[in-house]
């Protein structure tokens, strides 16, 4: 309530945060497992089962997730589930209600990126990703993906790439099929995705930035993990929302984005990035000021100099320096949870970083994994 959110994404329904943000007129984006999805998609009366118990009345629900990147989960047997539980749970909407129905997706789902107007799905997902994009362009709801700058950077930890993902300045780079000049990694990320969608004729369909953040600390080989960078990536965001100039496929159209997270979680296993994401600490101090506070204080933009990498030369298992703007692997997507996937993706989460995430149905702080969300500071 002391900052401008007006908008959180919760990764699972949880009754104590649903209470504590009741009269507060802060909507929320719900979440549903990836392990609720077969139950969802069992039967329509499973799916209002599932409404009736966990969709909450006492405050406004924007959308809500059936499923978390579900489609690279590792699990095969999610796919062909999700879309009928999408179904199932659009009819167990009350009537009249705005809710919007949709799912979460990582960046993998991308078969090419680069440049970003050759952004193209992935083929062997069609059987059940063109069904998806079909419901959510008949039901008007958003097209939601998770695209990490940070994790480009970790592949590619060259200055003038950390000044690209970090919206410092920087050359730009020139898609030189579209004439379009990007001087950031988010725009390219958002607009790769744009085209991949308008390739699909679905031009309509919006675009949600479900995830994105920078950890403000991180073990010693994870280069670019400092409070520094954490602060002018999220900064710099903030401002580029603030601004509504949009991207260069898109110019002035602004974009709903959630900033992972808003608090640290504290009890994540992995590597010392995992628990560092957060905005605050578990003790309601904030990590540093990126200017949402209503206090008056407004963080200026972070336009300094790019900070030099933790590393001076790429680790082996970081592989080789991507020249463009978010090469993407051309095999098939996905990762297995708990298993090291290699980077060969300069846009998607490796399967190390997963985990983060995993399953929101593992009771760790799992509901502490919050994201707020700037639709409201972007003028929204």
């Amino acid at each position: 309530m002391s900052t401008s959110i007006g908008k959180l994404r919760l990764y699972e329904p949880h009754p104590d945060l649903v209470a504590a943000l009741t009269g507060s007129n802060i909507s929320i984006l719900l979440g549903i497992p990836n392990g609720d999805v077969p139950n969802l998609a069992s039967s329509p009366a499973a799916a209002a089962s599932w409404a009736a118990a966990n969709i909450p009345t006492t405050l406004p629900v924007s959308a809500i997730s059936v499923g978390n990147e579900l489609l690279n989960s590792g699990d095969p047997t999610l796919a062909p589930q999700l879309l009928p539980a999408m179904q199932n749970l659009l009819a167990a909407l009350p009537a009249g209600s705005t809710t919007k129905i949709s799912t979460v997706h990582s960046m993998a789902v991308l078969s090419a990126s680069d440049p970003p107007s050759s952004g193209a799905f992935h083929t062997d997902l069609a059987g059940s990703l063109d069904p998806v994009l079909d419901f959510l362009y008949q039901n008007g709801a958003p097209f939601m993906i998770n695209p990490y700058p940070y994790f480009a950077y970790a592949s590619d930890t060259r200055p003038e790439t950390l000044a690209f993902c970090l919206f410092q300045p920087n050359p730009g780079r020139v898609d030189a099929v579209s004439g379009l000049t990007y001087t950031n990694m988010f725009d390219a990320q958002l607009d790769a995705i744009r085209a991949a969608l308008d390739a699909k004729g679905y031009t309509d369909v919006d675009i949600v930035i479900a995830e994105t953040g920078w950890p403000y600390k991180g073990d010693a080989d994870e280069a670019g993990a400092t409070v520094d960078n954490a602060k002018a990536y999220n900064g710099n965001l903030v401002a580029h929302l603030k601004s509504q100039v949009g991207t260069p496929r898109t110019p002035g159209k602004s974009v709903d984005t959630y900033i992972f997270a808003l608090y640290d979680e504290d009890l994540k296993g992995g590597p010392e990035s995992e628990r560092s994401f957060g905005l605050y600490k578990t003790d309601l101090t904030a990590n540093y000021d990126v200017g949402l506070a209503k206090n008056g204080s407004t963080a200026a933009p972070t336009i300094l100099a790019p900070s030099p990498p933790q590393q001076s030369t790429l680790q082996p298992s970081r592989g080789a320096t991507p020249t463009g703007f978010c090469q993407t692997t051309a095999a098939v997507p996905g990762s297995v949870q708990g298993q090291q996937v290699p980077e060969s993706s300069f846009c998607y989460i490796p399967g190390g970083a997963v985990q983060r995430r995993a399953d929101a149905g593992t009771w760790r702080l799992v509901w502490f994994g919050v994201l707020l969300c700037l639709a409201m500071v972007a003028g929204k």
